[in-house]
């Protein structure tokens, strides 16, 4: 009786809902409720409950009724919308969504559920916007930063979130507009480092990619005072600013490559002035007392990177030629500053060297003759200004400006020794009593020395000279720099035959200087001056023998490396480059050397201790005393130190310690797989080639992911690509490809990589060439490529002879070849039905090669052209009947009647799987 009064108050409550009395279709519902069981009921009157709850706007109460109509039946379509119905009013818009994805499953056709999904998913993501306002959180962070009262902790985190917000371009948008550069300048004025640091970083962030962000904030926060902030003392504050300034200067000047949208789209504007605002500024920093040797550097590291052009097909050296008017003077008086006099402006271990760094690319970057001259007549009027016999000062200021400009353009500096007094005036410090004079004198001297005319003549005029000083000084640092004579010394090269010294003079030298080098009680940049000397001496074979075999010596020089003085790290590449024997030779020709002989001419002799096996000893012995890690740290240092030429220096050695497949390990073990990307792709092209050949060396033997862990993996493919190239040897091509189908075989990302650098086209001519192991190798690459999608498409195409190539490969008499060609025969035919209707169309011989494959000696050939045949079969009837009525049937019945043993167990069961599928097709039957 009661499930009979259930359902008729059921009904009763139906026709309530009708005359939209919902409050009495609610009561019939619910009295309804308590008198039956059944569940099919109990969801109905619930379902019904919850519609009358969503009417009458009782959210929770609906939500509630559908959820346990739910739980009765989870597929109740209707119980599921009205949740959702409910759920969207009380706000809680993840869960509606879940709800109607639901129903949307159920009735994917249904309008109502598409229209509800669309609707929601609009709610959510403004509900999110919302939520995690940027607005807010930019007014919360600044709140925290201005509050001193803040906690030290919430503190750093805000900066932190300051700044990675600052770097995303909705978040950087965001705090340009709330005020936030005013915000940021309250930060810069609590002269708190640490608020300081994040209000700068921050600024850097805004002001990427972004020219209009850029020019308010440069004019808001005022040229003057962003080098006001570079100059102080501290490394990480100057860095930072300095980084700031890089920014503005990329946005300014459209350096920065990234896509603007929009308003920024529509922006014009003139940022020359602020441009040439940036460098007057950076150039007076030069010579403010005021100024820190860490804001120093790092205005020079910013007119090094932005002055000159980065590409000399650019017609326009406007910046130059400013530089060169209204700052030459300037940089010439930072590099002849010498440290040891009161007058000296603060200085690092490498303002110095940057000064003649930028002096050199500067007169690189004229254009002609007159530029040139004009250059040149500053730089004659600011030494001879500095002569004056009353104050002995101002002359050291001049022969150190000499010494800087020797340091950078040799030609201009050259030229600066010949005028009237310069080369006198060099003498006459040499023999000045002031211990100073002498340092600033030998120094000068022995940079003049670098090109053999011009050591020739310092030998006839100023050895004596640097002898005597060596002789009777007690300073080390004097004695050190007259080391000087090692470059004398070295003026004939690696030839022999041609020495200046007399025997035994260059060893004696050369172990003074390991002395020195290992003196830690010594400072730094005067130890700096014994590798300069080993870096002319380790021309000879004895010396850089007896070097490599001095542990300590070693050690000294590779720590000095990792030092803050980057000055050193040419002097450090060049040793390296002498030990290794890693320089160019000039090949002699057995015809030549004759004629020499004959008429009496020198001939170039190499050293007994410079044969392979001497040089494979001292490469051995680098890598054991930690060379490695030595050269890793000198790659990260400072691009304006570390110079192409360096760059060049430092891939040689990289190349040299590469050659042996066994000390690879020991290499990738020590960082020196990361360490040569950046070379690889920045500097000569002779160093790029150099690298990329040694990371080619790396990748062809190495597993990828430890070589070159991460995403750096994906940098190295462009280098190899590179190598591919008909100019380069073939080594360099073959290791290349060994490289290439080493990370090829890794990861289909690593293959669309490769495909993407195109080298497709360059893998597929190497598989032409005459020569066997150049073939093996592309084919192999070419093997791992197929299966990427695109490399497979290309095979498709029509109106190319790629699948030809690889069929008749395939028919050649090198196994290795056939092997590769076969593999990769396999995957593709294994990929495309259209592909094995294509095979035997290609060539007449096709059916031959098959066969040839089947019946092969090697096991994995063999394996490999039965999957060939399998695919064929399995393709297409027609083309399987053809395979049955040739020899290629009793191929693979002699072979799937073998009894398999562990060897042949893939061959036997492949062929096996070809005459089941011939059995399936009905065109063979089995015998009892």
């Amino acid at each position: 009786m009661a499930e009979v009064e259930a359902v008729q108050l059921k009904e009763e409550g139906n026709r309530h809902f009708q005359l939209q009395d919902y409050k009495a279709a609610t009561n019939s519902y619910s009295q309804a409720l308590k008198l039956t069981k059944d569940k099919a009921l109990l969801a109905t009157l619930y379902r019904n409950r919850a519609a009358c709850g969503l009417k009458t706007e009782s959210y929770v109460q609906a939500a509630s009724d559908a959820s346990r109509a739910i739980d009765i039946n989870s597929s109740d379509i209707k119980a599921l919308y009205r949740r959702c119905q409910a759920l969207e009013h009380l706000g809680k818009l993840d869960q509606a969504f879940k709800d109607v994805q639901r129903c949307a499953t159920l009735e994917p056709r249904n309008q109502n559920f598409q229209e509800m999904l669309r609707r929601l998913n609009t709610s959510i993501q403004e509900k999110l916007r919302v939520q995690f306002s940027t607005d807010s959180r930019v007014q919360k962070m600044f709140e925290i930063l201005l509050d001193e009262n803040s906690e030290a902790d919430k503190r750093e985190k805000a900066a932190n979130n300051l700044i990675v917000l600052g770097r995303e371009e909705a978040g950087a948008e965001k705090i340009f507009q709330n005020n936030g550069v005013a915000l940021l300048l309250q930060l810069l004025d609590t002269k708190k480092p640490e608020l300081v640091l994040a209000a700068v970083r921050t600024l850097s962030g805004m002001c990427s990619g972004h020219q209009a962000r850029a020019t308010v904030i440069l004019h808001a926060v005022r040229i003057d005072r962003i080098c006001s902030l570079m100059a102080v003392e501290n490394e990480e504050m100057s860095l930072a600013v300095c980084n700031l300034l890089q920014a503005i200067i990329d946005s300014l000047s459209g350096e920065d490559k990234r896509e603007h949208r929009g308003k920024e789209e529509a922006l014009v504007l003139d940022t020359k002035k602020d441009l040439k605002q940036i460098t007057s500024h950076l150039l007076d920093m030069l010579v403010s007392k005021k100024v820190s040797g860490q804001g120093r550097d790092q205005a020079l590291n910013l007119l090094n990177k932005n002055v000159p052009r980065k590409d000399l097909a650019i017609h326009d050296n406007s910046r130059t030629i400013y530089v060169v008017d209204n700052g030459l003077r300037k940089i010439l008086k930072v590099v002849g500053q010498v440290p040891d006099l009161p007058s000296c402006l603060p200085l690092t271990d490498n303002t110095r060297m940057l000064a003649s760094i930028l002096i050199n690319k500067l007169y690189d970057d004229l254009r002609c003759d007159p530029e040139r001259d004009h250059f040149r007549k500053i730089c004659e009027e600011y030494i001879t200004g500095k002569f004056d016999p009353q104050d002995m000062d101002k002359n050291l200021n001049a022969i150190q400006t000499v010494s800087g400009i020797l340091q950078g353009p040799f030609d201009l500096g050259n030229q600066l020794l010949g005028l009237k007094g310069v080369m006198e005036m060099m003498v006459a410090l040499c023999g000045s009593e002031r211990e100073t004079d002498q340092l600033v004198a030998v120094e000068a001297l022995i940079h003049a020395s670098t090109k053999l005319s011009r050591a020739t003549f310092i030998i006839t005029n100023g050895v004596s000279l640097l002898k005597q000083i060596y002789k009777t000084t007690k300073n080390e640092k004097i004695k050190i720099r007259t080391l000087g004579l090692c470059k004398l010394g070295s003026a004939g090269g690696t030839d022999y035959g041609l020495r200046q010294f007399a025997e035994g003079s260059t060893e004696k030298l050369a172990k003074q200087c390991r002395k020195w080098l290992c003196n830690m009680s010594i400072d730094t940049r005067t130890r700096r001056w014994a590798v300069e000397g080993l870096a002319y001496l380790t021309l000879d074979a004895d010396v850089k023998d007896d070097f490599v075999q001095d542990v300590p010596a070693l050690q000294a020089m590779f720590e000095l490396a990792k030092t803050s003085d980057k000055t050193i790290l040419y002097s450090v590449a060049t040793t390296l480059v002498n030990c290794t024997n890693s320089y160019d030779v000039k090949e002699v020709i057995p015809e030549l050397v004759q004629l020499a002989k004959f008429s009496k001419q020198h001939v170039p002799e190499e050293h007994p201790k410079d044969k392979k096996d001497f040089i494979d000893m001292r490469v051995k012995r680098l890598l054991k005393a930690g060379v490695i890690s030595a050269l890793a740290c000198m790659v990260k240092a400072d691009s304006a130190i570390l110079t192409d030429q360096t760059k060049e220096l430092l891939a040689r050695v990289f190349l040299a310690l590469c050659d042996n497949p066994k000390d690879r390990g020991t290499i990738v073990a020590q960082g020196g797989g990361k360490a040569l990307i950046p070379l690889a792709l920045e500097g000569t092209d002779v160093g790029k080639v150099k690298a990329a050949h040694a990371l080619a060396k790396i990748a062809a033997v190495s597993n990828p992911d430890i070589a070159f862990p991460g995403e750096r993996v994906y940098e190295v493919v462009r280098p190899l690509v590179r190598l591919l190239d008909t100019q380069r040897d073939g080594l360099q091509n073959y290791e290349a490809l060994l490289g290439l189908t080493n990370l090829s075989g890794r990861s289909d990302k690593l293959r669309q990589k490769i495909f993407k650098e195109r080298a497709l086209p360059d893998i597929e001519n190497y598989m032409f060439e005459n020569h066997d192991q150049l073939r093996q190798a592309a084919t192999e690459c070419m093997c791992n490529m197929v299966l990427h999608k695109e490399v497979q498409e290309r095979f498709l195409a029509d109106g190319n002879d790629r699948l030809k190539l690889v069929v008749l490969l395939c028919g050649e008499d090198d196994d290795k070849v056939q092997n590769a060609a076969a593999g990769a025969l396999a995957m593709l035919t294994a990929a495309h039905k259209k592909l094995c209707l294509k095979m035997t169309q290609v060539t007449t011989q096709w059916l031959e090669i098959l066969q040839r494959l089947c019946l092969h000696d090697q096991l994995s050939v063999q394996h490999r052209g039965l999957v060939i045949a399998y695919n064929l079969l399995a393709a297409d009837a027609e083309l399987a009947k053809k395979l049955v009525e040739s020899e290629l049937l009793e191929i693979l019945t002699v072979v799937g009647k073998q009894e398999p043993d562990e060897k042949k167990a893939e061959v036997v069961q492949t062929a096996r799987e070809c005459l089941i599928k011939c059995m399936d097709y009905g065109f063979i039957k089995p015998v009892s």
